[in-house]
């Protein structure tokens, strides 16, 4: 940005910033994105994101997949060490424990099918791609009866393969790539990163980026209040349309809110008026 002359990329922003996650774990998170909602922040002082894969499976597990097939609670338990993780095979262990045993990814539901069920690499994809039409329209018991039969031929208990089936049943509805997880991941830690050390620029670019996300202008004045930040208010002697940062005494960023933020003023109209 120009107030810091900082001309920065995604690649640029340090990796696994301690204060950066210490915000998170907090579900300090107004205006970053995927991590804003109420369900996300419920979550994050619960799952406390300590690293980047953390996160990638935090915007995977607050979807309905996860939840719907009784998986969240189960991961938070194990991984606070409340429960032990116990592998029902070696074959499974393979899949499942990056995500300490219980299915968080829809890949991870394929792999399930194929190690554990004895699916090919087709019919798992058929299974992916059909999962959610199966959840609306039901005929979902002739892939059940491939499932468990397939998993107590190869020695899996009964009550296991039940669960399985309840999984990717849950699954059905909405389950998220690790692949776009870890896309959604990337852009959730640069926003909280900018969030966390330049929360003047943060705000200014997210009330310039208005409508979206979960709150008003007027929320994400208060948030960046409270992260010590100036904002000066709207003036037709300084204001632009959009906001923009002005140097402190001190040399720091302050927020000047634009005219934009101003209800009823169309851009053309503010623009014949700071000439």
């Amino acid at each position: 940005n120009d107030f810091h002359k900082l001309d920065m990329g995604l690649s640029d922003v340090p990796a696994e910033d301690p204060e950066t996650y210490k915000m998170i774990q907090k579900a300090d998170t107004i205006g970053v994105f995927q991590i804003e909602s109420r369900a996300q922040m419920a979550m994050l002082p619960r799952l406390k994101p300590a690293c980047f894969y953390d996160l990638v499976i935090e915007v995977a597990i607050v979807r309905p997949g996860p939840i719907q097939g009784n998986m969240v609670h189960p991961y938070l338990q194990r991984r606070r060490g409340e429960t032990s993780v116990v592998y029902p095979s070696e074959a499974l262990r393979k899949v499942l424990q990056r995500t300490l045993g219980v299915p968080i990814f829809q890949e991870q539901v394929m792999q399930i099918a194929m190690v554990a069920a004895g699916f090919s690499g087709s019919e798992a994809d058929v299974l992916r791609r059909s999962m959610a039409a199966w959840a609306r329209r039901g005929g979902m018991e002739h892939m059940r009866q491939r499932l468990i039969s397939g998993m107590l031929e190869r020695g899996y208990q009964q009550a296991f393969a039940e669960q399985v089936f309840e999984q990717i049943k849950g699954f059905g509805e909405y389950g998220f790539p690790e692949s776009h997880a870890a896309s959604f991941a990337l852009l959730v830690y640069v926003s909280a990163w900018l969030k966390c050390h330049h929360p003047a620029a943060f705000a200014c670019a997210l009330l310039n980026s208005q409508p979206m996300g979960f709150y008003q202008p007027a929320q994400l004045v208060q948030d960046a209040r409270r992260h010590g930040v100036t904002v000066l208010p709207v003036d037709i002697r300084y204001s632009h349309w959009d906001c923009a940062l002005e140097r402190s005494p001190q040399n720091t960023p302050r927020l000047r809110l634009g005219l934009r933020l101003v209800k009823g003023l169309g851009q053309q109209t503010a623009q014949r008026v700071t000439g």
